[in-house]
């Protein structure tokens, strides 16, 4: 990877992006420092520590929540904006029709997210001030701060958009991811920080931070491997005629990914069991809301039992859902069909498709319990652990691992077109 880097910064196009990603990426950091007017974030502490989405939406914001910077809500609209739109083009067929069309298609379906993704902005700024509302956070409720809080957020949200799209256009890598990654790596000098914390305290001791650090190397390990792991089918090509020219048949493979969709998976789990804990705090004086988030046998109470195995069996649903819905067993086999080409030893059409489907969900399931086990970790070491006020995921393992290797391909392919080789010594 770091003769990747040195060979990248070598050529002066690749130097010139990699410079504007580190630009563009500082006015983000910068940004992301700015507070927002009328706020008292020292009652934001409590929420945003919580092993939850919103302490997700914190770590993949680099901690812009807590602080409830103008950055606050980051990438998160655009991000939901992005996950409706896929599952929106799957169901209706007009948006369907046009991910066919080729680029302007997609060109098309990406104007349509970013405006989604500022309806959505709206929704979710009113969603965060109504929770800040009841930590006692705002200074000054009227209507005036209101309206100037929620338009700070939507704007800054959108700021993060368009940043993330400069990254793409003019720098490495995909911006959005690339966001995500900067702020989930600026938040463990915090997780040392906090570490060394206990320590002083004499809460643990320095066997307990080996054993976690041996923990943390060894998840990491584990999501490398695994995010480097890929299912291949075989497909081989009929040899055919084109006017004089007879091509040769030639054979290839399908690279199924074998932990692709945990990220999203985790993600649709945690927003279904944290739906109704939102819900709840609005009515959180009701003997109702009070029993959902405090009865030790509750599915919405994180320190139960039940919480983490509702939570593992959503994200293992969630893993298998994705991946059926982006695959297309069908599909995949009749573009096979008209490109001539077939999987050994299965006839084609319908036989293909149900071994491509049988095939997907074996990958599915096992993904899915990879998922589950990376998404109840968290609330492991919150719950049985001495680390409760430390912000460690397998989540943002994930990202980080799957973010670091788009870019180190990207690099390469780029070393590759300028017939660069020194990165293959």
């Amino acid at each position: 990877m770091l003769s990747t880097l040195r060979n990248a910064w070598k050529v002066p196009d690749l130097r010139k992006k990699i410079l504007w990603t580190f630009f563009l990426v500082a006015i983000f950091r910068m940004g992301s420092h700015i507070p927002v007017p009328g706020i008292n974030t020292g009652y934001l502490k409590e929420i945003t520590q919580q092993v939850g989405l919103v302490g997700f939406y914190d770590l993949i914001s680099g901690g812009a929540f807590s602080r409830f910077s103008i950055f606050a809500l980051g990438v998160v609209p655009y991000i939901n904006a992005s996950i409706i739109m896929q599952l929106l083009t799957i169901s209706i067929p007009s948006l369907e029709q046009l991910s066919k069309e080729g680029e302007e298609g997609r060109k098309k379906i990406q104007k349509i997210t970013r405006y989604a993704s500022i309806a959505l902005g709206f929704i979710t700024a009113y969603g965060t001030y109504i929770i800040i509302y009841n930590q006692g956070a705002i200074k000054d409720v009227s209507f005036g701060m209101t309206f100037l809080i929620l338009i700070t957020l939507v704007v800054g949200s959108t700021f993060c958009m368009w940043l993330g799209d400069q990254i793409t256009v003019k720098g490495i890598g995909n911006g959005i991811s690339l966001l995500i990654f900067v702020n989930i790596v600026s938040r463990i000098p915090m997780t040392f920080y906090s570490i060394m914390g206990l320590k002083k305290a004499e809460e643990i001791n320095i066997v307990d931070i080996f054993l976690f650090i041996v923990f943390a190397l060894a998840l990491l390990v584990i999501v490398i491997f695994l995010s480097l792991a890929e299912r291949r089918i075989t497909v081989q090509y009929a040899g055919k005629a084109v006017g004089s020219k007879v091509y040769r048949g030639q054979s290839t493979h399908i690279p199924l990914s074998i932990i692709g969709s945990t990220v999203i998976a985790i993600i649709f789990a945690m927003s279904v069991m944290q739906f109704p804990e939102v819900i709840a705090q609005f009515f959180k004086n009701k003997s109702w809301a009070q029993a959902m988030l405090q009865n030790p046998y509750s599915p919405f109470n994180h320190n139960s039992w039940v919480y983490m195995v509702v939570y593992a069996l959503l994200t293992i649903f969630f893993t298998w859902f994705y991946t059926q819905i982006t695959f297309k067993p069908d599909e995949m086999a009749e573009n096979m069909h008209k490109s001539a080409g077939f999987i050994p030893g299965i006839r084609p059409g319908q036989p293909t498709a149900k071994y491509l489907e049988r095939v997907l969900d074996r990958l599915s399931v096992f993904g899915g319990l990879f998922a589950a086990i990376i998404a109840v970790t968290p609330l492991m070491i919150a719950n049985y652990t001495k680390f409760k006020d430390i912000s460690f995921g397998g989540t943002s393992l994930l990202i980080l691992v799957s973010v670091s290797l788009e870019v180190m391909r990207q690099l390469e392919s780029q070393l590759v077109m300028r017939h660069y080789q020194g990165f293959l010594k």
